[in-house]
């Protein structure tokens, strides 16, 4: 049996950033205003080209209050999932490589897991995004900066914090491999209902 290919994060954030922006009621001209991004770009995005990074994707899901798998959707299914690592696009920022492997919903609430690499190279700063932010240092060592906090983290060490917070993730000893789970209210999805996503 062949698999269909996996739609790529470019095809997944045109058709659910059109949806997202809709549902809020968000002209382009609106949403490029209140992130700060190009009305270029954003019509480039929503046309399923550019090339989308973390801090594109962060301060969308920030403006438009939605959960980051509400633009990244890919729906996996089953009682029993495999998600090789090497299949999973990457979608790069200054400073972090994230995977998206998993969207689970658990009554109310959605969680998002991420294989994360902060990479030695830069820091990766954010404004804030809706949700709870848990990270689980696996190697290296890590520094957390959440609103003027700052605390260091090691192999088998654990930080959560308010992700609407502005933070900053800097890698000690790099590259730091870490386990980050997202985790929303239901008032932080969309509707709180499940978006259109590709093949399915």
């Amino acid at each position: 049996m062949v698999e269909d290919e996996a739609p790529s994060i470019r095809d997944m954030l045109a058709v659910n950033l059109r949806a997202a922006r809709s549902a809020r009621g968000l002209s382009l001209s609106e949403l490029s205003r209140r992130s700060g991004i190009g009305k270029a770009t954003l019509s480039q995005l929503e046309s399923g080209g550019g090339n989308p990074t973390i801090e594109t994707v962060f301060s969308l899901s920030r403006v438009l209050e939605v959960a980051i798998s509400d633009l990244l959707d890919r729906r996996a299914g089953g009682a029993f999932t495999v998600v090789r690592g090497a299949d999973v696009e990457v979608l790069r920022g200054e400073g972090v490589d994230l995977r998206q492997l998993r969207r689970i919903e658990a009554g109310d609430g959605v969680f998002e897991l991420y294989d994360q690499v902060v990479r030695g190279d830069a820091a990766q700063r954010s404004q804030g995004h809706v949700g709870i932010e848990h990270t689980i240092v696996q190697t290296g060592r890590l520094q957390v900066e959440v609103a003027g906090r700052t605390v260091e983290v090691g192999p088998g060490d654990y930080v959560a914090f308010d992700a609407r917070e502005p933070h900053c993730y800097t890698a000690l000893e790099a590259p730091v491999h870490s386990v980050l789970l997202l985790q929303y209210r239901a008032d932080e999805r969309l509707d709180g209902q499940a978006h259109p996503v590709l093949n399915g």
